[in-house]
């Protein structure tokens, strides 16, 4: 027979790596309820570093910039992918589609220090011969763009592929013009991934420091970059506030969408089972 380890050794080992991600964590939302400075031993509940958190301006200023970047370069990103996937997934052959599909994949597997300097050196470049533009807000969500864009490529370019082109096909056949095709009957069909890379590159920015820190001229910081700052001069439990209200943020989103996700699905499936129902009634089958 079997012993306990060799019956739950696969559950065990998904709790013990669902532990080392989360674990950290937990610590950290722990200790941002510390009442002392104390980051080894918790002394007691306490909501002070939150009360520290809403008079920090630097904080404060840095979450308001990171949720307009984040929140524009997500829509930008999702935008710019989904047209390039798409023309990478209907059009097969064209030329330069290499270099194209090369280039849109690029930051996929490009250190980000790279990215951001060679963002750096090209916005010098295009100040420097046009006096425009100054390194600031735009240019963090140019560089984020491009970051995320890419990323939100992958998401859309996979629910295009699994689609049934017959759709499309359909409605031409039925004298849709190209453009009525793609409004009408290809963006409906693949808004959850729009959505879904809208979320994943608004994840991105407003998480990236690498980048910001390249683009971002003097006095604007985002969040991340002013929390990098802090943790650079020492422990401060102000930093753990500050990220649990992060993640909290996060987790009701990505629950939110979830939802949203799950009950499409559900009225998918009812209007399926009612099509097909009405159907073979209509043929006769009982």
């Amino acid at each position: 027979m079997k012993t306990f380890l060799e019956k739950n050794f696969g559950k065990l080992w998904l709790g013990l790596v669902f532990l080392f991600l989360y674990l950290p964590l937990i610590f950290m939302v722990v200790f941002s309820f510390n009442s002392t400075r104390q980051d080894a031993q918790f002394t007691g509940f306490s909501l002070r570093w939150y009360e520290a958190l809403t008079r920090d301006t630097k904080i404060v200023e840095g979450f308001w910039l990171s949720l307009k970047v984040a929140t524009v370069s997500g829509v930008l990103s999702a935008v710019l992918g989904t047209f390039a996937a798409f023309v990478l997934v209907r059009y097969r052959r064209f030329t330069g589609r290499t270099i194209f599909s090369g280039m849109v994949n690029a930051p996929l597997v490009m250190p980000e220090v790279v990215i951001g300097l060679s963002l750096l050196l090209l916005m010098v470049g295009v100040q420097n011969f046009f006096g425009w533009p100054q390194r600031g807000m735009l240019t963090i969500i140019l560089g984020h763009t491009l970051l995320g864009m890419a990323y939100g490529m992958v998401v859309i370019q996979s629910r295009l592929l699994e689609m049934n082109r017959a759709i499309e096909e359909a409605a031409m056949d039925l004298g849709a013009r190209p453009h009525q095709v793609f409004f009408l009957i290809t963006l409906p069909n693949i808004f959850q991934a729009i959505l879904a890379a809208f979320l994943l590159s608004f994840t991105l920015s407003f998480d990236d420091v690498v980048i910001a820190e390249f683009l971002s001229g003097p006095g604007v910081n985002t969040l991340p970059q002013v929390i990098f700052g802090y943790a650079r001069r020492g422990i401060n439990p102000t930093i753990y506030a500050a990220a649990t209200l992060l993640i909290m943020t996060v987790t009701v989103v990505i629950v939110a969408y979830s939802l949203w996700v799950a009950r499409q699905t559900r009225k998918r499936e009812r209007e399926i089972a009612v099509a097909t129902r009405a159907e073979l009634t209509a043929l006769g089958t009982p």
